[in-house]
């Protein structure tokens, strides 16, 4: 039992850090669940198989939300939707387990507060890309609401977490009381200068906008179906009855259920309605081009493009449009289809066969707000939202549909997310879902109001346009590379320092 109680509690303390994200934001838990795995990986024969439980226990109660789906909408057995959820898991534990194996093969437990960020931030970098990229649950979303806050428009998410592994890797080296004077006095300066930039204004007030939101909640079971197209595209134009008086008006991803081609007269109504209000209707849809045989996930803006349209602006394909880049694997694109799709309902869901768009695409314009759009899983990738975020960028748009997660903690996450990109960008994200979590949010990464889940309706608010640029999306991820950089240069050196000298 003593051989195996470490590695027990490395997968605990994984599984506990759930706790430190939404809708919990135990913010300190992040530290303890961190430097209580990091000290088993010191008493430990088998770093990795240590890492690798303590990842284990972090994505699989972490996103366990992911089994939500697969078993209410993947038409498998019990058995089959748990390995899936086993596989994706193990997967992304070996992340975590690679960086910590690193760091132990090759730094003593003292140096570990100044190596293991940089290979943290390696792991976490090649997560975010390999395989189409998972970057959910990074470390740094744990203090969205923390005071380290005040970082995040300068280092980002991603700078944030190498405070936070330095931090709770200064934790395993106090074994006595006066030890713990540096790792103390390393948490004051984090948590205090973060505090005070919180303060720091790197962006200005450029006008206030009053924009409306519709939430449809409708059914993830029904979305598909023919026979409820009407119903819901019924149901979208009247809670949007009392909403033409706003600027900008914001229906969630794919609310309208038919495919563009196919729904030309109902978005021609739409165009000439929102032009007689004087407004301007973003909706997502699917376009399907019959000649190419290639579908896109679409944003497009109907009404007024421009401040100055006061006629029809719409044709179909028209360029005020956005087709999502960053396609989720299984639900929207499915990998080896060929050999897949057969398997099981799962692997031939609708709508999961869609072609990308560009990595970069330009703004959205309604009613002469520009907007940096992101469809659902995309605004977990900060590199992507910043690529579309430009000088004249108004406000960052989010759309979703996150049905299929349930009543899970999955939409909570979600949420959270979009508030990092906020202070990250210094922009307000509007974010429309089809059932929650509908939220305005201002630049401070603040939630300035939300609808209930689970039902249906609109929400109305001002949003303040900014002006000016963070430091973040300025030079991106360089500052953090630098303090992993800087940290391991440290780690190497004092290394070689202390070494003993060769014999005679």
């Amino acid at each position: 039992m003593k051989t195996w109680f470490p590695y027990l509690l490395a997968l605990l303390s994984g599984a506990s850090l759930t706790f430190a994200y939404a809708p919990f934001a135990m913010w300190p838990v992040t530290f303890i669940a961190l430097a209580l795995a990091f000290r088993q990986l010191s008493a430990v024969s088998r770093p990795f198989l240590c890492g690798w439980l303590f990842g284990l226990g972090w994505f699989g109660a972490g996103i366990s939300w992911v089994h939500v789906s697969i078993a209410d909408f993947g038409g498998l057995p019990l058995i089959a939707s748990v390995s899936l959820m086993l596989l994706l898991c193990s997967y992304l534990a070996l992340y975590p387990a690679t960086a910590l194996w690193v760091t132990k093969r090759y730094f003593p437990a003292r140096l570990w507060p100044l190596a293991l960020p940089f290979f943290w931030f390696i792991a976490e970098w090649v997560r975010s890309w390999m395989l189409s990229g998972f970057p959910w649950l990074s470390v740094g979303y744990s203090q969205a609401v923390s005071p380290l806050k005040g970082w995040l428009p300068i280092i980002g998410e991603t700078g944030v977490t190498l405070i936070v592994i330095a931090l709770a890797a200064s934790i395993t080296q106090v074994k006595q009381i006066k030890q713990a004077i540096a790792p103390s006095l390393a948490f004051a300066t984090a948590l205090l200068s973060g505090y005070i930039l919180q303060s720091v204004d790197f962006v200005s007030v450029k006008k206030t906008y009053q924009v409306a939101m519709v939430q449809g909640n409708i059914a993830q079971s029904i979305r598909w179906t023919p026979e409820h197209d009407g119903p819901t595209m019924e149901k979208y134009l009247s809670l949007t009855e009392p909403l033409w008086q706003s600027d900008l008006i914001v229906w969630p991803e794919a609310a309208i259920p038919k495919l563009e081609i196919m729904a030309s007269d109902y978005l021609h109504t739409l165009d000439a309605t929102a032009i007689e209000n004087n407004t301007s209707l973003i909706t997502g849809i699917v376009n399907y081009n019959w000649e190419s045989q290639e579908a896109w996930n679409n944003l497009i803006v109907l009404g007024k493009q421009s401040a100055e349209d006061s006629t029809p602006q719409y044709t179909y394909f028209h360029s005020d449009r956005y087709a999502k880049h960053h396609l989720l694997p299984v639900g929207e694109f499915v990998p080896f289809e060929d050999f897949l799709r057969p398997l099981a309902p799962l692997f031939d869901l609708p709508m999961s066969s869609f072609s990308r768009g560009d990595y970069q695409q330009k703004n959205l314009m309604a009613n002469g707000i520009h907007l940096a759009p992101a469809i659902c899983f995309e605004i977990a990738f900060p590199r992507q939202v910043a690529a579309n975020v430009h000088d004249d960028t108004d406000m960052i748009i989010t759309v979703s549909n996150d049905a299929w997660f349930g009543h899970s903690h999955g939409p909570a996450q979600h949420l959270e997310i979009a508030q990092v990109r906020a202070m990250e960008m210094g922009r307000p994200v509007i974010r429309a879902t089809n059932n929650g979590i509908t939220a305005f949010i201002n630049a401070k990464g603040e939630i300035v109001s939300a609808l209930p889940q689970f039902e249906s309706g609109s929400i109305v608010a001002p949003v303040q346009a900014t002006k000016g640029l963070t430091p973040y999306k300025r030079y991106g991820d360089l500052f953090a590379l630098f303090i992993g950089l800087a940290g391991l240069a440290c780690a190497i050196g004092i290394k070689k320092t202390n070494a003993p000298a060769p014999r005679q």
